[in-house]
């Protein structure tokens, strides 16, 4: 991004930076810094941008996926590197927007809650910092990137990464977008690294080994802390059990619901040959009928088997007077009912399936991404886990769980099995 020359003096501010972030000011479209703590990476976001904003007169949104007040955002971050680099009389730091004296400001919202009409407000931005970007969706990425669109404007992003399913993760490391730089920084790139927090990180490898990588070092996780299945998840990883897997047209496409409708609706279509259970496709929608379902079933011109609704699937529905039963049945498919088993039994069957599980890594990839945050709700005054947490993830949990109860309906007609495969074991995995 190209700077004209202040319009207001500014005293000559004497910066360091680690080295790997001294990209920071050079001319690039996406500018990305990923990895684990105490890296400097928020530090140097903040002090490079402040000195940017006084070289010349620019808009900077700073944002993030969620920003419930003004102490969600980097609002008192930006606020103490002002302090810091002798700023202050240039910087006037208000509730909720900082302001230069050459009119530059920063700005502060989060992704969450903006349509592409809300955001519309940003469009004049020269520089958009995203700051804890593994959090930020796919939706609100959508939103955002073709929203900061003046000549010459810059994304700025920096991240801890947690999952390698993350939108943001496959966005910028997976499939990096033309005219980046995206660099890994960690502990061992900040030449100011503490004692204290290196006393920290000492600690965390001796006593959470597990976390560490992720942590310390910026790795990926295979699941979310917390995830129900995560141990299941790493496993599968591990075992190449999330590998491309092939319609076999000699067994049967079992389809398994999650009802919901401003909830999503999710329909995993499951195969079933000798013990082994392969899950090669998925749909996860919302505000569509059932026979808008039904067709995109019937599209895929699969040999299918049985359609399982969850027991509320023979509930009436107010409106129409039928039940989603009777609305499969009516679209000319063979319906059957999960049973109505407590949630905690049908995670332990789940848990029981998931060795013998193969995903498509395509087709199913939202299903994995889900099942790796699919967690518990945390009592807030107990602290204590409970149930599943109803977020947008536990659809899928929802769906896998109800595959894993019907699992040994999900038969072949005579059950016969495509010849030359070993039983109990996946042929994909080679």
């Amino acid at each position: 991004m190209k700077l004209a020359p202040a319009s207001v003096p500014v005293q000559a501010v004497d910066v360091q930076f680690p080295h790997k972030l001294q990209f920071l000011f050079d001319e690039y479209r996406f500018k990305v810094a990923h990895g684990g703590r105490g890296s400097a990476k928020s530090w140097s976001f903040a002090r490079a941008l402040l000195i940017l904003g006084c070289q010349s007169t620019i808009r900077v949104l700073c944002t993030r996926e969620v920003q419930s007040s003004i102490k969600d955002s980097v609002h008192k971050l930006l606020k103490d590197q002002v302090e810091a680099m002798g700023m202050g009389g240039f910087y006037r730091v208000l509730e909720t927007e900082i302001r230069g004296a050459n009119g530059t400001e920063f700005l502060f919202a989060g992704l969450s809650d903006k349509t592409a009409t809300s955001i519309k407000s940003f469009e004049g931005c020269d520089i958009c910092w995203v700051e804890e970007a593994q959090s930020v969706t796919k939706r609100s990425w959508d939103i955002l990137i073709p929203t900061i669109r003046k000549g010459g404007s810059e994304i700025w992003v920096s991240f801890n990464p947690e999952l390698d399913s993350d939108d943001t993760w496959v966005r910028f490391i997976e499939n990096t977008p033309p005219n980046s730089m995206v660099v890994e920084v960690n502990y061992f790139d900040n030449p100011w690294f503490s004692k204290e927090l290196d006393d920290a990180r000492k600690h965390c490898l001796l006593t959470d080994r597990d976390n560490y990588d992720n942590i310390w070092l910026g790795k990926t996780k295979a699941a979310v802390a917390g995830a129900i299945y995560a141990k299941e998840i790493e496993k599968a990883m591990l075992e190449k059990r999330v590998t491309r897997v092939p319609y076999d047209p000699m067994l049967k496409v079992h389809v398994v619901f999650d009802l919901g409708w401003n909830d999503a609706m999710t329909v995993g279509f499951y195969q079933r040959a000798a013990s082994e259970i392969r899950v090669i496709d998925y749909i996860e929608d919302s505000h569509k009928t059932l026979d808008w379902y039904g067709a995109e079933i019937k599209n895929r011109r699969y040999n299918l088997g049985k359609v399982w609704l969850p027991h509320d699937g023979e509930h009436k529905n107010i409106q129409t007077g039928k039940s989603a039963k009777e609305v499969m049945e009516a679209l000319d498919f063979d319906v059957g009912i999960v049973p109505n088993v407590g949630v905690e039994d049908g995670i332990r069957t789940a848990r029981m399936m998931f060795a013998r599980t193969v995903f498509d890594e395509t087709k199913a990839d939202r299903l994995v991404h889900c099942l790796k945050r699919y967690k518990r709700r945390i009592n807030k005054q107990s602290n204590e886990p409970e149930g599943p947490l109803h977020d947008e993830f536990s659809h899928g949990g929802d769906n896998y769980r109800y595959a894993a109860l019907v699992e040994g309906e999900m038969t072949n007609g005579s059950d016969v099995y495509s010849s030359g495969r070993r039983r109990g074991g996946s042929p994909w995995a080679a």
